[in-house]
């Protein structure tokens, strides 16, 4: 059992594992932050390169609107996204 402090080290952890598969995502798609918003945008998702840089850097939390988009341009699965997030809590949920 974990204590509310560990409990939102783990939270932080996910939401930096995260940020680091968004940014090796669109690194491996050859695409700056300020070209993959562009592209979002002309897909119809208003995004901005600073909301999506706080993405990448595990500060903020991303909208599954944006996930959805994000899928759709890099043609990846969603595990793609959430590589390495499996934490001994989620083992022990299942």
């Amino acid at each position: 059992m974990l204590c509310g402090g560990e409990k939102m080290e783990q939270k932080l952890r996910r939401d930096r594992d995260l940020g680091d598969n968004l940014r090796r995502l669109r690194n491996a798609s050859g695409l700056s932050q300020g070209k993959l918003c562009a592209e979002l945008q002309r897909r119809g998702c208003d995004i901005g390169r600073t909301t999506y840089a706080k993405y990448e850097a595990g500060e903020l939390n991303v909208r599954v609107r944006v996930l959805l988009a994000l899928k759709r341009l890099y043609g990846c699965p969603y595990d793609a996204f959430f590589a390495g997030l499996d934490t001994a809590d989620d083992a022990e949920a299942r």
